[in-house]
């Protein structure tokens, strides 16, 4: 029986709009967690497509830098890289710590340190270009911390970790095991290079961590890259240096250069120039294009007969263009080229197998040594 006094109509009013009410929250939270499943998973993406690599995110502050994620490298190699040519340094390298770089490296990241001279470099009073690098594979930690021992001048403790001083070539090049699987090296000439690379492994991965010049071109590098390098281009500077002076053909004046690779059915290949000016883009443009003319007719003249298809696939997929101030080149290699590039190895870089060890020592030879020229 309804009472028609005003309490007793929200009494009534309370007994039917309570069970209403506790349905609809029971129902609010389907749709509110597919929102925030759908939201975390777009700012992984974002996240992840402005984060550099974590190895790359442990470098030091650069005028440069490569990254190859070499474990997918080899997915397209039938599961390993060319045997690397063992002159008599590296075959001893390999015999006391195991390691094998067609076999065992992962992951490798790579910053360029300019001399100051090349427009305020990060290479300080040095002379010619440092390198600074981080490794990533199947590391026995014991072999090559005994390895280093041995062929170090000195060992600095820093923080708990041993730094090892290795006089190469008139310079100090300083090891550092990161942890089970990882190894720092650097022969830039301040030693607190290497500092700040551990000190930076032992703090917790950071999607906003990493060197500027890193953080702010990385994004240009297109996703799931299997390799990029970003560069800053000093045509004057590096026309003087052996093995650099070809920048300078193609770059009239200074910019930054993010070349990536990305596998997609096939190798797809990307370059790209960020210059000052529409102008600057310009001239790039029309010097790669006449590059690419000039090789096209040579090509033309001698005749395709015999030509293999798919390099004659990759060259002729090549295209170079101009967007405002970029300059843009791209190239598609077929998936039968990037295979014979990485198993076909000349006869004497067969060597015998060993066992899974620890990376690359600083004192291999140049030829077989993972870094730059020292």
């Amino acid at each position: 029986m309804l009472s028609l006094t005003g309490s007793a109509f929200v009494r009534q009013d309370e007994r039917f709009t309570v069970p209403i009410s506790m349905r609809i929250r029971r129902r609010l939270p389907i749709p509110l967690a597919v929102l925030i499943i759908v939201g975390a998973l777009a700012l992984i993406v974002t996240l992840r497509k402005q984060a550099p690599p974590e190895p790359a995110r442990l470098l030091p502050g650069a005028d440069g830098f490569f990254y190859v994620n070499l474990k997918w490298i080899r997915t397209f190699a039938t599961g390993k890289l060319p045997a690397v040519s063992r002159e008599a340094e590296y075959q001893k390298f390999v015999e006391e710590t195991g390691f094998q770089f067609e076999r065992d490296l992962d992951q490798a990241a790579f910053a360029v340190h300019y001399p100051q001279s090349w427009g305020g470099g990060t290479g300080g009073s040095a002379s010619e270009p440092r390198f600074s690098e981080v490794f990533v594979g199947k590391f026995d930690s014991g072999r090559l911390a005994a390895y280093l021992k041995k062929v170090s001048s000195s060992v600095e403790d820093y923080r708990g970790f041993d730094i090892y001083n290795i006089p190469l070539e008139g310079r100090t090049v300083r090891v550092v095991v990161l942890g089970y699987n990882s190894v720092a090296v650097s022969n830039h000439p301040n030693p607190d290079v290497i500092h700040g690379v551990l000190d930076r492994s032992r703090k917790l991965a950071s999607p906003f961590g990493g060197p500027s010049l890193l953080r702010r071109f990385y994004r240009k590098v297109p996703l799931a890259s299997l390799s990029f390098a970003i560069l800053r281009v000093q045509p004057n500077e590096m026309s003087s240096l052996s093995g650099m002076g070809s920048w300078s053909l193609l770059f009239p004046k200074p910019a930054v250069a993010v070349i990536s690779g990305r596998f997609i059915r096939a190798f797809h290949l990307r370059a790209e120039a960020f210059t000052n000016s529409e102008a600057d883009a310009r001239a790039i443009t029309e010097k790669a294009a006449a590059f690419l003319n000039l090789f096209h007719a040579a090509e033309s003249s001698v005749g395709t007969q015999g030509t293999d298809a798919d390099v004659k696939t990759f060259f002729n997929s090549l295209k170079v263009e101009q967007s405002g101030d970029r300059a843009i080149l791209t190239a598609i290699v077929p998936p039968g080229f990037v295979r014979k590039v990485l198993t076909e190895a000349p006869p004497d870089a067969v060597a015998p197998e060993s066992p899974a060890g620890p990376g690359p020592g600083p004192n291999t030879p140049r030829k077989q040594s993972l870094a730059p020229p020292a």
